[in-house]
């Protein structure tokens, strides 16, 4: 009898980490879900426990023996970089060596690569992300995966709840001043935020490690609510945004050298949701970008991950 051949695929974040198991054709077979494994923030002896033990319960869930997990792809928060990418690898071998559950193959991808690969089902097309921070990805028709922004809130993030935020928070610095335009930001960051006057927004933001992306959804609001200032700010960084789509919709007829229909997908809890700020993005890419056509997500970015394990294993045979 032929021995059963499974995959894992994980996706880790900073509340919670999804593990699916599924054969080598995608069909998922079991669901666990655990702790968080972002290895930035708890390290990687902890994030690494968290990963073997979701490994080892998907296993106890369907009877089946770790060595009989072929590969596993792990898509975490912080992984972009190949030096942390390796670090996470070898943290889980050596937590598994130790619990001894015989996990010989694993790769570790950032939460982005997974998200690209489930969102169009290992297909084509444009994720575009804009959460606390921000960046695009792409996958052309190719293989070849392209990417725009992720330079962190020093450097870009344009588009990002931490950018908006902290535009609408200078937006209402110059109202108190005097010398910016009167808006509804000020009120609202009041109320909402207890942030009336200089001394409050001074003390929150630079000793209280005050969490920027929060204004964000205000500077929403009152753009909704027609305020100018809050509606300048939402133009600005909506055309930033069309700007890392346009440059890999470039990136992607540059490689392929053809034009052809690009889906794109639109992650994060900035531009996820029904929004004036996303309605103007969209408006705005679909306007420009013809050959563009915004979707919603097909599977979830633990999918993702457990296709491109299914392909690493393909690959390794072939």
């Amino acid at each position: 009898m032929a021995k059963k051949q499974f995959v894992i695929g994980i996706d880790g974040g900073g509340t919670k980490t999804a593990a699916l198991l599924s054969d080598l054709n995608g069909n998922v077979l079991v669901e666990e879900t655990g702790g968080p494994s972002n290895f930035q923030i708890i390290g990687v002896q902890k994030a690494s426990e968290v990963i073997v033990s979701l490994v080892k319960k998907c296993c106890e869930e369907i009877g089946c023996s770790p060595s009989e997990i072929l590969t596993i792809v792990a898509g975490l928060t912080g992984a972009g970089r190949e030096g942390d990418k390796e670090r996470m690898k070898l943290a889980v071998l050596e937590e598994a060596r130790t619990r001894k559950p015989a996990i010989s193959n694993v790769i570790i991808e950032s939460d982005g690569r997974i998200a690209l690969e489930g969102a169009f089902r290992g297909k084509p097309g444009i994720i575009l992300i804009a959460g606390t921070g921000s960046f695009a990805l792409a996958k052309d028709h190719k293989g070849g995966i392209h990417r725009a922004g992720g330079w962190g809130r020093i450097l870009g993030d344009e588009g990002s709840g931490y950018v908006i935020g902290r535009d609408g928070l200078n937006a209402v610095t110059k109202h108190l001043d005097g010398r910016g335009k009167e808006t509804l930001l000020t009120r609202l960051i009041a109320e909402r935020l207890g942030l009336g006057n200089q001394e409050a927004i001074i003390t929150a933001v630079y000793r209280e490690n005050f969490d920027i992306a929060r204004v964000a959804p205000l500077v929403i609001e009152a753009a909704e609510a027609k305020d100018t200032e809050a509606a300048r700010i939402l133009n600005k960084h909506t055309f930033e945004l069309f700007e890392h789509v346009r440059t890999l919709v470039n990136k992607i007829e540059e490689s392929t050298r053809m034009r052809a229909k690009i889906p794109l997908s639109f992650i994060g809890s900035v531009i996820g949701a029904e929004s004036v700020y996303k309605k103007i993005l969209q408006h705005k890419i679909v306007f420009s970008l013809p050959q563009v056509t915004v979707v919603a997500p097909q599977a979830s970015p633990a999918f993702g991950a457990v296709l491109l394990a299914a392909q690493s294993v393909k690959s390794a045979h072939e």
